[in-house]
């Protein structure tokens, strides 16, 4: 199908555009999966992690609410436990997220700009490069939008209590993904106190039954925090690191700066010129409620990487509704060129990063930096701990563990290692857990003699100390794609001081 731009057929039937997207989206979808199947990373440890989750169902994580490892579990249980399909759900929930941008942008404007809307969503440089990986924004943005559409309808007041649950269900299972949902309650907030006329759904028994739901389905997860001394809201607390230097402007410019790279360039300055507009009271009804989900949030994680730090993905959500806020305003303001520009932009960058993932690892940037390096060489050292394992079998004295100092390096063997029935275990924390196999692994030196040591980098003194003998095994460089190997070290440990 071809778009042109600006003759674009505006009467077209809400089915027509649909179809269209369908068979855009479609395409996509073929597209990611076939890029997805073909791509030569290794799992990052953050994703191994979260399969080793989904191997243990729960109702929270240290680090995360349980969505992600739910999702893993039915796409690997349908799938196998390959890397592809670990990370399967991305590519068909960013689909579904796409789909329901279309819905909520038809419901405000129009079917072509709920077309458009779609589009532009899909391809977004944050969305190409999360459709590779399995993330909680991935479905933290389903849930988002899909609780978005329910609140315009409460909004609208037809089939109000449906509207009300479907909101809390949404909510619910956001928060479940991420608590980066409840981002949500604090943008509808402000938006019925800055909007004279949505004021008194504040007080509305529908709105607070969406509260209600909402709760409901995240206290299984708040009980699991009860019982494991509220690990995931110190692991927040964590990650916000407010105990250094609180003023980084520095990190707020950092942060800022990236949001070009994840909504795209033209979208975000076009984004940038609509909160002018709104600062002067240039801005109608519609346009301020898509911006009442935006602007807040990226505010808030500014203010927090001025503090401290932010990752770019921090405010991914406010993109679900800046998208068709921005999207709207181009066509409203007749800026085809704008508009087609950032679509070539975006899929450029689609295909580009469907390229590169198939042939990571076989090449380096002009700085000759390798742009995979994190994600690959994982699986060599998996490798290389399992021909040392097998080596001592051999010898007819295995080792009754494999122990690890790192978060990462667990994560990895956990899943790389996923046929091997030596126990790994994590060196304990000198305080309270700092990961979740800290809190679920921790070694205490119940296993059997002798312990396979797996270390990037050197053995540090203040373990080396609490063991009777050490040996070192080896110490290998070992290949991370086209970047410097890493050196890992082993050792065989025996004689645990308690």
């Amino acid at each position: 199908m071809k778009l042109t731009f600006p003759d674009f057929e505006a009467n077209a039937s809400t089915k027509t555009w649909m179809m269209r997207l369908f068979a855009v989206l479609a395409l996509l979808l073929i597209f990611r999966l076939i890029t997805l199947y073909f791509n030569r990373t290794d799992l990052f440890f953050d994703e191994a992690q979260y399969w080793s989750w989904s191997e243990n169902p729960a109702f929270g994580y240290y680090s995360k609410p349980p969505m992600i490892a739910w999702l893993i579990s039915l796409t690997t249980g349908a799938c196998g436990i390959e890397e592809y399909c670990i990370r399967l759900s991305s590519p068909l929930l960013h689909t579904g997220t796409a789909l329901v941008v279309f819905a909520i942008a038809t419901k405000i404007y129009d079917a072509r700009v709920g077309f458009l809307s779609g589009l532009v969503f899909a391809t977004l440089p944050g969305v190409s490069l999360s459709a590779g990986i399995i993330s909680t924004d991935v479905p933290l943005l389903f849930f988002w939008a899909l609780a978005l559409l329910a609140f315009i309808h409460l909004l609208d007041g037809k089939n109000g209590w449906i509207s009300a649950i479907a909101l809390g269900i949404a909510l619910g299972l956001g928060l479940n993904a991420k608590y980066a949902m409840a981002y949500f309650v604090l943008c509808a907030i402000l938006y019925f106190a800055m909007t004279p006329s949505r004021r008194a759904f504040l007080y509305d028994l529908r709105w607070w039954t969406s509260i209600v739901i909402a709760l409901l389905l995240i206290l299984p997860n708040l009980n699991w925090n009860y019982e494991n001394s509220f690990a995931t809201f110190a692991h927040t607390a964590d990650n916000a690191k407010w105990g250094g230097a609180l003023f980084n402007p520095s990190k707020a410019l950092e942060f800022f700066g990236s949001q070009f790279g994840v909504f795209g360039p033209i979208l975000f300055g076009g984004l940038l010129v609509i909160i002018k507009r709104a600062y002067y009271g240039e801005i109608e009804g519609k346009d301020r409620l898509l911006l009442a989900f935006a602007l807040p949030i990226i505010a808030i994680v500014t203010v927090q990487a001025f503090l401290s730090r932010a990752h770019a993905n921090w405010a991914a959500v406010s993109y679900v509704s800046a998208t068709i806020l921005v999207t709207a305003t181009m066509v409203r303001e007749l800026s085809w060129g704008w508009l087609r520009s950032s679509l070539a932009i975006h899929i450029a960058v689609l295909l580009l990063l469907g390229a590169l993932v198939t042939q990571a690892g076989s090449f380096r940037l002009p700085n000759g930096q390798d742009p995979f390096a994190r994600t690959l060489g994982w699986e060599n050292i998996a490798r290389a701990t399992a021909k040392q394992l097998k080596a001592a079998k051999e010898l007819e004295k295995p080792f009754g563990s494999v122990l690890t100092l790192e978060r990462d390096v667990t994560a990895e063997l956990l899943y790389y290692l996923r046929g091997e029935e030596t126990p790994i275990r994590i060196w304990p924390p000198a305080g309270r857990p700092r990961d979740h196999y800290q809190l679920r692994r921790p070694y205490r030196g119940s296993l059997p003699d002798p312990i396979l040591l797996v270390v990037i980098g050197d053995i540090p003194v203040s373990v080396a100390d609490r063991f009777r003998d050490v040996d070192y095994l080896e110490v290998k460089n070992i290949a991370a794609g086209a970047g410097p190997p890493r050196r890992v070290t082993f050792a065989k440990l025996a004689g645990y001081k308690r």
